[in-house]
């Protein structure tokens, strides 16, 4: 009896949320991009890795290819009128064929359908084992599914000159500034979806990102979600109030403080109607820890210690509105 407990123990800790990921967005890819929900935005020096796509959103437009309709489906929660339960799942069709397999090998040696088995233990061993081997499996087909996407990132436009005005202006600009204006990058195409056009960031959008980043981690060491409502958009608040709340279920809070922004520029920035949307890369350092909420004691990171990520940020504002957080997404 213990080796169906012992397989049920590692399927358990496979499945388990990692605290690492405990900080604002919840090291997922959550929110929505406007018709670009669910097209990669283009790569750049900060983010030079694809983006992982969305795996929590609220948009339900659909994108003119089957895989963008694919993820729309995912992504929106609706079911996937092509299959059933049983042939969407991976797991229940690989318990399932197990199943066959082993009942109609009973019958063939003339043991009946479940002949092969001694016992319920027997059974509960082998379905543990089915559902191990197609985890692994679908496990090592995600890897190399993501390796070969992030060897083809998306184009994400050619450099050009700028004058030498704003190159010495750039030199008065915090790091995504610069960042934007030595490299040239400014409005790019891509993505797909309803009609849209280029627009440009000026230094005090970029200005403005900056400052969303700070307040909204402020914000989240605090677990104010009234500070974070303030520059994010209803459904990144969403996101924000259930991963707390998760946290909080589990006895534990996160802190992210001293965030500094280490480099930063613009993937693409476009209009939608009276909509404005800008996807920004953001490399960014700071303290992340997490605590027990009975006694405060640190159960991840290091006080004492910097760690970095890099994230997507898109922000929209509406007929020349504030800059909302509207989306992050994380790298490959």
């Amino acid at each position: 009896m213990r080796r169906p407990f012992l397989l049920l123990a590692a399927v358990a800790m496979a499945l388990a949320p990692m605290l690492a990921d405990a900080r604002p967005g919840g090291g997922s890819s959550s929110g929505s991009r406007g018709s670009r929900t669910y097209s990669a935005p283009p790569a750049t020096n900060t983010a030079p890795s694809a983006a992982r796509p969305m795996e929590r959103t609220m948009d339900t437009q659909r994108s003119a290819t089957p895989g963008g309709q694919q993820a729309a489906r995912a992504g929106s929660g609706q079911p996937n009128p092509s299959g059933s339960f049983l042939t969407r799942s991976p797991f229940m069709a690989g318990m399932m064929g197990g199943l066959i397999g082993v009942g109609l090998g009973g019958l063939l040696f003339g043991n009946g359908l479940f002949g092969g088995f001694s016992g319920f233990a027997s059974i509960l061993g082998l379905l543990l084992q089915i559902g191990l081997i197609v985890l692994i499996v679908r496990f090592a087909i995600g890897w190399f599914r993501r390796r070969q996407e992030a060897q083809q990132p998306a184009m994400a436009g050619m450099p050009h000159g700028m004058p030498g005005g704003m190159a010495r202006d750039a030199m008065n600009q915090g790091p995504m500034q610069r960042e934007a204006m030595e490299t040239g990058r400014g409005p790019l195409g891509g993505g797909g979806g309803a009609p849209s056009s280029a627009i440009q960031v000026t230094p005090a959008d970029f200005t403005a990102f900056e400052h969303t980043l700070k307040v909204v981690n402020e914000a989240w060491s605090r677990q104010d979600e009234s500070g974070m409502r303030s520059v994010a958009t209803p459904e990144m608040m969403r996101y924000f109030g259930d991963d707390l709340a998760d946290l909080a279920k589990r006895g534990l809070r996160n802190e992210t403080s001293e965030v500094k922004l280490e480099q930063g520029d613009l993937a693409e920035a476009w209009r939608e109607g009276s909509r404005d949307y800008a996807t920004v890369a953001m490399r960014f350092s700071q303290i992340d820890v997490t605590r027990r909420l009975s006694d405060g004691v640190v159960v991840e990171g290091d006080p004492s210690r910097r760690v970095e990520a890099t994230e997507l940020w898109t922000f929209v504002r509406v007929q020349g509105g504030p800059w909302m957080l509207s989306a992050i997404q994380q790298t490959r």
